[in-house]
C-alpha cells in the first residue's frame, strides 16, 4: 500500500465565544487546514491542524507551505509503521512540527484503516471506556466567568480551566480564581492559565492570594525557570503547557520540579508518533497528562481522544473536545461531550470522516 495523493483544505473555524488570553493573545476565527492522504487501494486518512495566532511557533499560513514542500517524499510511503515514514520526513524538513502533525494524523488514520484497528489500539490499547473532558472559560470579567462555569458545570463538567491575564492585573486575575472556585464548589478541579502572559511578580502575588484554595497554576511565564520560582512561592501545583513540546523539555520541567500537570498537544509535539513517546516519558516522570491539541475540529480531536484512551491508569488528567467549541463541525460522525466526558470515536482509523460538501475546493493536490 501506497500514498498516491494528497489534497489539503484551508477551513475557518469560528468560536462560539470569542477566547481572551494574556498578553494580546485573542482567538475568534482561524485557519484549520485538513489533509486527505489517498492510497492505491482506496483508502483515505485524513489529518488536522490548527494553530492559534501568537501562541506557539506556529502559524496556519506555514501548513501549505510546508506540505507542498513534504509533498514529494509523503507520496510513495506506506502507512505502516508510522515512525518510519515520518523519521523520513524529518531528515527532509527540520523542525515544522506543527506542520508535520497533520501528516502524522492521517498516517495513523491510514494505519489503523489498513489493519481494521482503532488508533488507540494501535497506540497501546484502549484503557477507558470515556475521558474526562475540561472546559476552558475566556478571561472576562469574573462574574462572565462565573456564568460559564456554572453552565458547564450543569452538564457534568468537573474540571475547569480559566484563563487569565488580560489586564495584567493581580487582583482581577485572583478574584476571578475565587469566584470560580466558589462557583463550582469544593471538589472540581480549578487551574488559572495565563498561557506565558505574566510576569513573575504578578503570577506570584496572584498565586498567593489564592494559596489558601484548592487551585491549580497553569504556565504563568515564558521560561521553565520562572514558572518554578512561581510554585515554590505559592506552594500551588504547575501545569506546564507552551514550554513542553519535546522530550528534552519535559525533562527539564521534571528537573526542576515544577511540572504536577502537563498539556501534550498533537501541533507542539508534531503528531501521533511523538506524543507517544511524550507520553511514556511523562508517565515515567510522574506528571498528570492533558491530552488535546491547540485548536481545530472534529478530526483533530478524534486523534486526542484515541490518544486519551490509550493513556496508562492513573496518568491521564483530562482531555478537550475542541470542536464543541467552534463552528463548522466537520464530521458528522464524530463523538459529543455526555456528562462531562466523552468517549473515542469506534471503527477503524480515527473514525471520523468529513463533510466534503463542509471542506469545499482544497487549496492543495499532488499525485
Amino acid at each position: 500500500m501506497k500514498i498516491t495523493k494528497l489534497s489539503l483544505w484551508s477551513v475557518p473555524l469560528t468560536s462560539h465565544e470569542t477566547y481572551y488570553m494574556a498578553d494580546g493573545k485573542t482567538c475568534a476565527t482561524v485557519e484549520s487546514h485538513v489533509l486527505c492522504l489517498e492510497t492505491d487501494t482506496g483508502l483515505k486518512g485524513w489529518g488536522e491542524v490548527c494553530p492559534i495566532p501568537h501562541y506557539l511557533p506556529a502559524f496556519a499560513k506555514g501548513v501549505p507551505g510546508a506540505v507542498a514542500e513534504m509533498g514529494p517524499k509523503i507520496l510513495g510511503l506506506s502507512p505502516f509503521g508510522v515512525d518510519a515514514p515520518m523519521r523520513r520526513l524529518d531528515g527532509f524538513l527540520q523542525g515544522h512540527a506543527y506542520a508535520k502533525s497533520v501528516v502524522d494524523i492521517a498516517l495513523w488514520d491510514l494505519f489503523g484503516q489498513a489493519t481494521g484497528q482503532p488508533v488507540y489500539t494501535l497506540l497501546g490499547g484502549r484503557i477507558r471506556k470515556d475521558m474526562p473532558l475540561y472546559h476552558s472559560i475566556t478571561c472576562i470579567a469574573p462574574d462572565d466567568m462565573v456564568r460559564i462555569a456554572k453552565a458547564a458545570y450543569q452538564t457534568g463538567i468537573r474540571q475547569f480551566q480559566v484563563k487569565l491575564g488580560v489586564e495584567g492585573d493581580w487582583q482581577a486575575d485572583a478574584e476571578r480564581l475565587i469566584k470560580v472556585r466558589e462557583a463550582v464548589g469544593t471538589g472540581p478541579l480549578v487551574y488559572g492559565d495565563w498561557n506565558c502572559g505574566a510576569s513573575r511578580l504578578q503570577a506570584t502575588r496572584t498565586g498567593r492570594a489564592v494559596a489558601h484554595l484548592d487551585i491549580m497554576l497553569e504556565q504563568p511565564c515564558k521560561t521553565l525557570e520562572d514558572c518554578t520560582a512561581i510554585r515554590q512561592a505559592t506552594g500551588l501545583p504547575m501545569k506546564i503547557d507552551e514550554n513542553a513540546h519535546d522530550l528534552a523539555t519535559l525533562l527539564r520541567a521534571s528537573e526542576l520540579g515544577c511540572m504536577d500537570a502537563v498539556a501534550l498537544k498533537l501541533s507542539k509535539f508534531g503528531g501521533l508518533s511523538a506524543m507517544r513517546r511524550a507520553r511514556d516519558l511523562t508517565v515515567h516522570l510522574g506528571a498528570a497528562i492533558c491530552a488535546e491539541c491547540t485548536w481545530g475540529s472534529d478530526i483533530v480531536t478524534a486523534a486526542s481522544l484515541h490518544f486519551a484512551a490509550s493513556t496508562p491508569q492513573g496518568s491521564l488528567m483530562n482531555t478537550c473536545d475542541l470542536a464543541s467549541y467552534v463552528s463548522p463541525r466537520l464530521c458528522p460522525d464524530a463523538p459529543i461531550r455526555s456528562n462531562g466526558r466523552i468517549t473515542p470515536p469506534e471503527g477503524a482509523g480515527l473514525g471520523v470522516t468529513p463533510d466534503l460538501d463542509l471542506l469545499g475546493t482544497p487549496i492543495l493536490e499532488m499525485a
